[in-house]
């Protein structure tokens, strides 16, 4: 699988791209939440970002899916969820990964992930992932997430597991300190 690299400057050019992934992913999603018009709002806010990162996964000529996220500004954290009181320093919100649904299953989901967080300048990479989907969290904890809280983060959502992994970048960080529930 090869991978390509996109910042805030090239949001525009990949957001049909975006898109259309996305649309595929939830075809058959009849969660309202999950809609094609709300994630566009999602995708816009995130990408309008200047620190937006956003990694493609391509194989056999066509996209096999994406993560995007960003550093969250000082402090900052998922609405509706308390972070953590022991979390200082920098938080990289991994706001979206998805895979198409020919390649879900196939491994092909935590290579892009790593592209993805591996050069961020952070403490911890953190996302949120619905509770309703308990593989999804087990795929994640053996990623090395751990889950800090569960929240809703408007009146028709669901309920998201807000989950943590440390990243070996930490330990540049003044104060830092290592393991599990650990933020310096």
């Amino acid at each position: 699988m090869d991978l390509k690299r996109y910042g805030h400057a090239d949001a525009r050019d990949v957001r049909s791209l975006l898109l259309d992934i996305h649309d595929e992913v939830y075809a058959s999603d009849p969660d309202p939440f999950h809609e094609r018009e709300r994630w566009t709002h999602f995708l816009d806010l995130w990408s309008s970002r200047e620190n937006w990162r956003c990694i493609f996964g391509w194989e056999d000529g066509g996209p096999v899916g994406f993560a995007y996220g960003a550093v969250l500004k000082p402090g900052g954290w998922w609405a509706g969820s308390k972070r953590p009181s022991d979390l200082r320093g920098p938080v990289f919100a991994l706001s979206e990964l998805m895979v198409l649904p020919r390649w879900q299953g196939t491994g092909r989901a935590k290579p892009i992930h790593d592209a993805l967080i591996g050069p961020v300048q952070a403490r911890v990479s953190s996302l949120q992932v619905e509770i309703d989907h308990p593989k999804v969290v087990r795929l994640y904890e053996t990623w090395g997430y751990r889950k800090v809280d569960e929240f809703k983060p408007a009146d028709d959502s669901p309920v998201y597991a807000a989950m943590v992994k440390d990243l070996p970048q930490a330990k540049n960080f003044p104060g830092a300190k290592q393991g599990r529930g650990t933020f310096g």
